[in-house]
């Protein structure tokens, strides 16, 4: 498969990836702390994020496999590690976190969370929401890292 084609597929699974995570994060949180009644916002959080997990382990796996396949074709896997592959490493990172936290996130939020949901709803989203801004921001670092070292912008 051409590489253009492999970057096309690649591009738009971190497009809706990434997207679903800033839409959760910008608009679906701040939305949940406006709201009143706390099984109203639980109900409507695991609702949203139901529905978002599917589509995020989809793209995760698009993303994953022409992200692999890209580096074997490019050759660029010689440089993960490296400061001339800066960008595909943050890209790597990134993509390896949220797998991780995608494959292990009922035994993860179990852990974190316990019966904190029913006790303090509040504190759990705000947890959730500031976590949702880290993950969001490494996602758009390692985006633009990998943009601007696709484009020249890496030493080789």
């Amino acid at each position: 498969m051409p590489v253009s084609v492999l970057t096309a597929v690649h591009v738009l699974g971190v497009v809706i990836w990434i997207g679903g995570v800033a839409f959760v994060t910008m608009i679906v949180f701040p939305m949940l702390t406006r709201m009143e009644n706390s099984l109203e916002k639980v109900l409507l959080f695991q609702g949203i994020e139901h529905r978002f997990a599917r589509i995020a382990k989809i793209s995760l796996a698009v993303v994953g496999l022409t992200g692999g396949w890209l580096l074997f074709e490019t050759g660029e896997w010689r440089i993960l590690f490296s400061m001339a592959g800066i960008g595909p490493t943050l890209m790597l990172v990134v993509w390896t976190f949220y797998l991780l936290v995608l494959t292990f996130e009922g035994r993860i939020f179990g852990r974190i969370f316990g019966g904190k949901v029913q006790q303090a709803p509040e504190k759990v989203f705000a947890l959730l929401s500031r976590f949702h801004w880290v993950v969001l921001g490494l996602s758009l670092l390692a985006t633009g890292a990998g943009v601007w070292a696709g484009h020249g912008g890496a030493m080789r």
